[in-house]
C-alpha cells in the first residue's frame, strides 16, 4: 500500500480542479445523434449508430488543452430496413465480431471563429486508423452546448465494403459522416 505525504495532500486538490471542472461535462444521449450518408448507384442512403458514448473535456477559452473522445458500438449501425441492417455486422461490412467500436480521438483543437472550431485527430474504424479533421459549430441554449457538424471519409480505407462491395459504381467510396452532440458543462462561448 502506498501512503501520500503530507504535501501531496496539499497539492493532490489543486491538481484535480480542472479535471473535475471539466469532467462535469456530460453526453446527453437523447438530444444526440451519429448518422452516416453513403451513395448506392448514386441514390443518397442514410444510416445511424443507436449506441455510442463521448469523453469530453472542452474548455472553450482554452481549446488547445481539450481533449474529446468517441466510441461507437459499430453493432449499432441501421439504415432502418432490416434486411440491410442484418448484413451491416458481417465480416465484409463493420465485423462487429471482431472489431465492435469504432473510435475517434483528438489531436488538437482550434477555434476558428466564436462558434466554430477544429478538431483534428484519429478515427480507427475495423483497425484501420486515419487522420480526420472534423469541423465543428457549437451553440449554447441554457445549460446545454450543442456540437453539429460532418466531414468524408473514404469508406475502402477502413475496408467497410469489401470484396465486390469494394466496386465503386455500387456503392461510392466517400461517406459523409454527420453528427449533434448535445453537452451539459460546457463553459460559455
Amino acid at each position: 500500500m502506498t501512503f501520500m505525504r503530507p504535501a501531496s495532500f496539499v497539492l493532490a486538490p489543486a491538481l484535480w480542479l480542472p479535471l473535475a471542472a471539466q469532467a462535469q461535462q456530460q453526453l446527453v444521449p437523447a438530444q444526440s445523434e451519429i448518422g452516416f450518408v453513403s451513395r448506392q448507384m448514386g441514390v443518397p442512403v442514410e444510416g445511424k449508430f443507436k449506441t455510442f458514448s463521448a469523453q469530453v473535456a472542452f474548455d472553450p477559452a482554452k481549446p488547445a488543452a481539450s481533449n474529446i473522445a468517441f466510441t461507437v458500438d459499430t453493432g449499432s449501425a441501421t439504415l432502418g430496413v432490416r434486411e440491410t441492417d442484418v448484413e451491416l455486422p458481417k465480416p465484409i461490412w463493420f465485423n462487429v465480431a471482431q472489431f465492435p467500436k469504432a473510435t475517434f480521438q483528438s489531436s488538437s483543437v482550434k477555434r476558428v471563429d466564436a462558434s466554430k472550431f477544429e478538431v483534428a485527430g484519429k478515427l480507427t474504424i475495423k483497425g484501420v486508423s486515419s487522420d480526420v479533421v472534423v469541423p465543428v459549430t457549437l451553440a449554447q441554449s441554457g445549460t446545454t452546448t450543442t456540437a453539429t457538424g460532418s466531414f468524408p471519409i473514404k469508406r475502402l480505407t477502413f475496408r467497410i465494403g469489401e470484396k465486390e462491395w469494394s466496386d465503386t459504381s455500387m456503392v461510392a467510396d466517400e461517406v459523409q459522416v454527420k453528427f449533434k452532440i448535445a453537452l451539459t458543462g460546457v463553459g460559455k462561448l
